[in-house]
């Protein structure tokens, strides 16, 4: 399908930025070859302190800046953005990004397409592959995000620490579990009436918990494989950081709590609670920082403990909403992406 030009419908780009100012205007400068006329963009300043941000921002067609007084992360950075805006859709993105021409349009006419869908992913590719000539795919969603059935992402194209060639393999649009907050467009009333990002969650895997919600409410997600972009990965947290650990574990469990539903909850939270111990005697081999590692395990559990009450009053709010059963949303899903890990790659959330 084409989109015709009195058919545009109006994008709002959000983009939550923190520090290296060089890496978003690399993707500033990215955007203004993006093919689309009903484009805006809003880098929010999560410092609210960066000199000559706004000078830089300026520069750029239909660019704005948002400022706001104290870190949010990026779940309460693109709420804030969200909230203001009067957007078809919004697309939340990294700063570490570039893209191909025509991924906007290309993701606007699958959304137009598939009226059913909430959210929407690009291909995913890795920028640090493509410096060297090759054609890998992103760690951070790749060519779709998934769930297992024990509550463990994967992606379509990456499992845990492994990233396949791109050869067309997913080349087809297909129904995923998640989009990648590296780059998803979402229909803006949708997001809204969901009440948007987990402001708690701060940043990490703040998109999968939403997408889930979209599944919850009756909405699909989709990859559009046509639409093109590369990511660096490992911006705000290195991969394999005691930090990024702590965020992964902590709010991967509070996601599963909040919107798994009570039958299949009673027989997967022990089995969690059970490799969430293993995972902290696992730590223990990964050098450097091992035990900062296993700990930030350990942290993460004990944060979720405390924060026990309002993880019940967000799942209560969720589960009365639910119009979608976990048989429906978990259907043809493994039990666990533990069986998709190739020998020797690093147990990674």
């Amino acid at each position: 399908m084409e989109v015709s030009l009195e058919r545009y419908p109006s994008v709002e780009i959000v983009i939550p930025h923190f520090g290296r100012r060089d890496m978003l205007e690399r993707c500033l400068e990215s955007l203004e070859k993006t093919r689309y006329p009903s484009m805006r963009i809003t880098v929010v300043d999560n410092s609210g302190k960066a000199a000559g941000l706004v000078f830089m921002v300026k520069r750029f067609r239909n660019a704005q800046l948002l400022r706001l007084d104290t870190n949010r992360g990026y779940a309460g950075g693109c709420n804030e953005a969200l909230r203001l805006s009067d957007a078809d859709f919004v697309v939340f993105m990294n700063d570490d990004t570039v893209h191909d021409p025509l991924w906007l349009e290309k993701l606007v006419e699958g959304a137009l397409c598939h009226e059913k869908a909430a959210a929407f992913q690009p291909k995913i590719l890795s920028m640090k592959a493509a410096s060297k000539g090759k054609r890998v795919f992103d760690y951070a969603g790749a060519a779709g995000g998934m769930m297992d059935r024990l509550g463990y992402p994967w992606c379509l194209g990456r499992v845990f620490s492994s990233q396949e060639e791109d050869r067309g393999q997913y080349d087809e649009s297909r129904e995923i579990f998640w989009a990648s907050g590296a780059a998803m467009l979402v229909r803006r009333q949708v997001a809204m009436q969901l009440g948007g990002f987990d402001g708690d969650f701060f940043m990490h895997m703040e998109e999968i918990d939403l997408c889930w919600r979209m599944k919850l409410a009756g909405y699909e997600v989709l990859s559009v494989p046509g639409s093109l972009v590369w990511h660096e990965g490992g911006a705000s947290l290195a991969a394999g950081s005691a930090e990024k650990i702590y965020y992964n574990h902590r709010n991967n469990i509070a996601m599963i709590l909040k919107n798994r539903g009570t039958p299949a909850l009673l027989w997967s939270f022990p089995l969690r609670i059970a490799l969430e111990a293993a995972a902290a005697v696992f730590y223990l081999t990964q050098y450097p920082q091992a035990l900062k590692k296993s700990h930030a395990v350990l942290r993460a559990a004990l944060h979720n403990f405390r924060d026990r009450e309002a993880i019940v009053r967000k799942r209560r709010a969720v589960q009365a909403s639910r119009v979608t059963g976990d048989r429906k949303i978990f259907q043809g899903l493994p039990l666990t992406c533990f069986s998709k890990r190739k020998p020797g790659h690093v147990f990674q959330l």
